[in-house]
């Protein structure tokens, strides 16, 4: 009966193939210390130099993406923030400071 076949992290596959583009060690070397084929080390290895290009083609787009989310995040925060600011200002009762001036400092009732 065959078993379950392993499932490896993308981490693991970028480790092996950065291994095995170094050069100080042989496929078969790299193979018997990670415990994997040595087809799927050059697969991997052939997958990670396709790919590289990519990054660096759309890496300054892509950071520019997720910067542009984060301000609008933050912007979003802030308008949230000021909106809940303005409730409470409206909501709460007055402070004393407010209260002062409206009342009649010659009046009888008061001390």
């Amino acid at each position: 009966m065959a078993g379950k076949r392993k499932q490896h992290t993308p981490a693991f596959k970028a480790q092996v193939a950065l291994a095995a583009l170094r050069g100080d060690r042989t496929v078969n070397e790299l193979a018997s210390h990670f415990g994997v084929h040595p087809t799927l080390i050059h697969g991997w290895k052939k997958q990670l130099l396709a790919g590289a290009e990519q990054i660096f083609r759309n890496g300054s787009q892509a950071t520019a993406t997720d910067a542009e989310a984060h301000k609008a995040e933050l912007f979003e925060q802030i308008g949230r923030l000021k909106m809940e600011l303005e409730w409470l200002k409206k909501k709460s009762p007055p402070s004393a400071e407010q209260r002062r001036p409206l009342l009649e400092c010659d009046h009888p009732h008061l001390t």
